[in-house]
């Protein structure tokens, strides 16, 4: 994952509501395992015509959006079923944060996991940044994660919450298994002193002792 700290880009408009992620991903592209690939799925029932041409009138297909790392959505961006894949084919495609209204709750924790920045502002902040976007298709975002503060070239700016260890990952670049991997050495002090102190964390079995009300962990040597 790539490190997180002050993003500066176009902006994609995409404020269409309750984009759910099979329209962000099509269920055929599921049986792919890995990332490699996804981009050229990402939104297929929009980005391509029935012929299999590019749709010229989608967004993502506009030559001047082909370097754009922000994605300006409409409320509810996420919904439907938890497939990670969504995260996945929008990083893929070179997405490094979603501004929108709200987020559903699994594709906002899947995307986090994947150094996607799902930020959320208010309905009148959404509305400045489209009338931006109509005015001037070219204008510029700042994002500045550390200091959670979301700026345009007209000196608008406004604060985004995010949570304290979300916010340190993608700073750090570091999916949650890799921030657990920091602490590895302490993970094997503590094993080893569980096991000079006669624990078997995989022999152990846990015992209910009738009549005793307590639990018991009785090792299995």
């Amino acid at each position: 994952m790539k490190t997180f700290h002050i993003l500066k880009s176009l902006i994609i408009p995409l404020p269409n509501n309750d984009v759910d992620t099979d329209q962000i991903i099509p269920a055929k592209y599921l049986k792919i395992t890995n990332k490699e690939g996804l981009a050229d799925g990402l939104f297929a029932g929009w980005r391509y015509l029935s012929s299999g041409e590019m749709n010229p009138d989608f967004p993502f297909n506009n030559p001047q959006y082909q370097d754009a790392e922000i994605l300006l959505a409409g409320n509810n961006f996420g919904c439907g079923s938890s497939r990670e894949h969504a995260p996945w084919a929008l990083v893929q495609w070179g997405i490094r944060a979603i501004i929108s209204t709200s987020f559903a709750d699994i594709f906002r924790n899947n995307a986090l996991k994947n150094g996607l920045l799902p930020l959320e502002v208010t309905v009148s902040v959404h509305q400045q940044l489209l009338k931006a976007i109509k005015d001037d298709p070219l204008c510029n975002a700042t994002i500045d994660l550390p200091a959670q503060l979301l700026s345009m070239p007209d000196g608008f700016q406004t604060k985004f919450s995010i949570d304290s260890f979300s916010k340190k990952c993608l700073v750090e670049g570091i999916d949650p298994l890799s921030y657990l991997l920091t602490y590895k050495d302490q993970i094997n002090s503590f094993e080893r002193k569980q096991s000079l102190a006669g624990f078997d964390r995989v022999n152990t079995t846990s015992n209910f002792i009738p009549g005793d009300n307590i639990w018991s962990l009785e090792s299995s040597h």
